[in-house]
């Protein structure tokens, strides 16, 4: 089974707690905090392997999800890091961010991406020891991992695509040139998945060529089977269109010719635009040497900007002249497509979250009198917080004035016995 779009959960691990503890040894009195910090949770890794051409891997397992961090512990003990989590994607898989389809990620250059990161651990309470808190009787909570729907989409990695009507030879003609064996029959739609094979010329310049089911009129709106699989063709860099010459599908060249183009130009004008070779196929098949649809051919096609060869993928007739094309073709043309990352409103999230600062913290009167508390650096503040300790609470109180939090409550109309909320925190506000 061919699976080349697939959408997946990833969750990295979360932060460990830090530590409350305090140092108890013989003969030493009144030993001072030495809680632990916790452990950085796993992060989801991407991993190219190399041995994947699809993305069957997803079909039974969609979420994945990295190893937390330890919590801290007495003596200074550092909590354990979480495990990364390591997903074998194909090479030429296309990350995306499920909810608004931008492009995360190009897994094509062969290095590990991280998709989520990892929480930070907690701080113990070692560090919040001071002159005048001299016991600090709270610690630290880890900060939650990142978690996201990714959406995969695998664009295969080729040099030149093969397009088409049904029989007009593709798969015959990719066979014919390299190792690769795609199924070939004398019915329409005997090719049902992407195949990709390796060309080695007499210059010792190979290149990959990929082969894909055959377009029909309507392919890019979604007729027939092209319109799911035009996209493995995105890469290439030089497309061979292969025209059925002999009429014996009772089909015009001409007209299959205007058909692939009018498709490739509805799908993508940027791909309608790439450099095109057409190869008439079957031209050994023509009766008595007529090549009058083979001219027209030929003037239509050069017309347009386009080469043509006469080619047989049955006798090889003009097999060597396509390939020689097609190498000179690709030594002008530069390198196989690979799409920038998009920056999404993830990753700016993240990076306020990471570097968040109180200014950002947003108040507003809820309908029912309350005030509400927002922000990326509250929200962090809050996460980390004790509400059952006291010297805890003393911590958040004091953070909140000298971060000026407080002050923007009173400006903002906030008074004695007012509700204020932060997050899934209530209470009442004492001037």
């Amino acid at each position: 089974m061919f699976i080349d779009k697939i959408e997946i959960h990833v969750k990295a691990g979360s932060g460990g707690n830090g530590s409350v503890s305090f140092r108890r040894e013989k003969y030493v009195a009144k030993g001072g905090p030495d809680g632990g910090d916790g452990g950085r949770g796993g992060n989801v890794v991407l991993r190219i392997d190399e041995g994947a051409n699809t993305l069957l891997y997803f079909r039974y397992k969609r979420k994945f999800a990295a190893q937390a961090g330890g919590d801290g512990m007495g003596g200074k003990m550092h909590g354990k890091n979480g495990a990364d989590i390591i997903i074998p994607v194909p090479r030429g898989t296309i990350v995306r961010n499920a909810e608004n389809g931008k492009i995360i990620k190009d897994m094509s250059d062969g290095e590990d991406f991280v998709v989520c990161r990892g929480g930070r651990g907690g701080w113990g309470n070692k560090h919040f020891a001071t002159p005048t808190r001299q016991i600090p009787r709270f610690a630290k909570n880890g900060i939650p991992g990142e978690e996201k729907d990714v959406l995969l989409e695998l664009k295969m990695i080729a040099d030149v695509g093969l397009v088409g009507l049904p029989s007009a030879g593709k798969s015959s003609l990719l066979a014919c040139v390299s190792a690769a064996r795609p199924k070939i029959a004398d019915y329409h739609f005997t090719t049902l998945e992407p195949s990709l094979g390796v060309v080695n010329t007499a210059a010792d310049r190979g290149f990959v060529m990929a082969d894909i089911p055959g377009l029909i009129e309507g392919a890019s709106e979604g007729a027939g089977l092209g319109h799911d699989f035009l996209r493995h063709i995105e890469r290439c860099r030089l497309l061979v269109q292969v025209v059925d010459a002999s009429g014996i599908e009772g089909r015009d060249p001409c007209d299959d010719l205007n058909t692939i183009s009018a498709e490739l130009e509805s799908f993508s004008p940027e791909l309608a635009a790439r450099p095109r070779i057409v190869a008439a196929n079957k031209c050994d098949m023509l009766e008595g040497g007529d090549s009058e649809a083979v001219e027209r051919l030929e003037k239509l096609a050069a017309a347009a900007g386009y080469p043509t060869v006469r080619i047989s993928t049955a006798t090889r007739m003009g097999i060597d002249t396509l390939l020689g094309m097609i190498e000179g073709e690709l030594a002008k043309l530069p390198p196989v497509t690979v799409y920038e990352s998009e920056i999404t409103p993830e990753d700016e999230e993240r990076e306020r979250f990471e570097n968040a600062v109180p200014e950002d913290t947003v108040i507003k009167r809820a309908d029912d009198g309350a005030f509400e508390c927002c922000g990326k650096w509250l929200e962090k503040l809050c996460g980390r917080i004790y509400f059952d300790d006291r010297e805890s609470l003393m911590y958040f109180q004091k953070s909140l004035n000298d971060a000026g939090i407080i002050e923007k409550l009173r400006e903002a109309g906030c008074t004695e016995g007012c509700t204020v909320r932060m997050f899934d925190i209530e209470f009442d506000f004492v001037d």
